[in-house]
């Protein structure tokens, strides 16, 4: 964060820059937490006996039942890892203000992530070992473009089949405000003919906004309690930096992104299982043995812990621009100001994070880099 930013103090007190503080330290603990337990769980599983005991419960069956067994088990013995610290953060969320959920409510939605991430896991797993048995030769090539195809299609049915898994969505009712929110949305070169507004307060009392889906599927998302809490120039404000996203396709570059990341993994994957000693270490006869199935998530997590600091610096930098987009769209930098400085304190937003926090966890730019723009 560089020198000629607006030391946070100077906007906000030293008593807000503390209770964020407290609020986000334990948060990031619990976070390094859920990445060694993840590699722990992942490796062990990949090169123990936890992993051949694990898949001992599948090794009797078909190929193509254990390569779709077998992912769907890791992927529950990795939820069962993770639930006292998933619980930890509810409990966490609740003392401070911030979950409006019961139990019941929070360990329903546990299930319902877990219904998913088995699904996301599973299938694209038992595909890749798929490929490998039909096309024996070719398969690389093959799992490849079909690694890429199923990341455009999630993105393509994602806002259409799960994120109403978690929310509902209307249109906005507020007739003024979405026919303002519709202009607005013309003068930023995105028309789009409705704003969502999603009940993300059966859940949270924070504000956010959001956009997603690609093609027919795009949406901008409301959270119902941006509504609820925030002005009209508030909201214009952020709708204008949401449909930045939208300008730039950002959506879209991260799809294409995402998909040529699937596809360099699989070459990957295939030079790796070229390397008899590591498929002696997995204990599995070759890449179309379902076994390496565990190796294969094992390093997904590894490569995606190593480039998380770049995919999140890319991020930055997209919010960064959308930030300007919208304060030049709407030509209010009281406004912008207003807003930044109100969502940073609403949701109680890490004002002075350590630098190893802002490189391995923001996906946004820390408050008083969004304020510095309007100053």
């Amino acid at each position: 964060m560089e020198s000629t930013l607006i030391p946070a103090q100077e906007v906000f007190s030293a008593a807000q820059v503390e209770r964020a503080r407290r609020y986000h330290r334990p948060i990031y603990v619990v976070r390094v937490l859920g990445i060694a337990l993840s590699l722990i769980v992942l490796g062990a599983l990949s090169f123990g006996g936890a992993g051949n005991a694990l898949y001992g419960l599948v090794d009797s069956w078909s190929w193509w039942v254990a390569a779709l067994a077998f992912p769907a088990l890791i992927v529950v013995v990795q939820s069962l890892v993770h639930t006292p610290l998933a619980f930890w953060r509810y409990r966490h969320e609740r003392h401070w203000g911030f979950s409006t959920q019961t139990v019941g409510g929070w360990g329903a939605d546990r299930l319902k992530g877990l219904a998913i991430a088995i699904v996301l896991t599973a299938v694209p797993l038992f595909l890749l070992i798929a490929t490998v048995h039909v096309f024996p030769g070719w398969w690389p090539v093959v799992a490849a473009a079909g690694a890429a195809l199923f990341v455009l299609v999630v993105g393509f049915v994602a806002p259409l089949v799960l994120e109403p898994v978690f929310n509902r969505f209307e249109p906005l009712r507020d007739e003024a405000l979405a026919r303002e929110l519709r202009e607005l949305s013309t003068r930023a070169g995105v028309p789009v003919r409705e704003v969502l507004v999603a009940d993300a307060s059966r859940r949270t009392k924070k504000h956010n906004a959001y956009v997603s889906g690609l093609g027919k599927t795009r949406r901008v998302v409301l959270w119902d309690t941006l509504l609820e809490g925030g002005d009209e120039g508030q909201v214009k404000l952020i709708v204008a930096h949401e449909l930045g996203h939208r300008r730039y396709r950002h959506v879209a570059l991260g799809t294409a992104i995402g998909m040529a990341s699937v596809g360099a993994f699989v070459v990957l994957l295939w030079l790796l299982f070229q390397w008899d000693a590591l498929l002696e270490a997995i204990d599995a006869s070759g890449p179309g043995d379902p076994r390496v199935l565990a190796f294969v998530l094992f390093l997904g997590t590894v490569l995606n812990l190593t480039f998380q600091p770049l995919v999140l610096a890319l991020s930055r930098r997209w919010e960064r621009a959308c930030d300007r987009f919208s304060l030049e769209l709407t030509g209010d930098a009281a406004t912008y100001e207003r807003t930044h400085r109100r969502l940073a304190l609403q949701n109680l937003g890490d004002l002075e994070p350590s630098r190893a926090a802002y490189l391995f966890f923001f996906s946004h730019p820390t408050p008083r880099e969004r304020l510095a723009i309007a100053r």
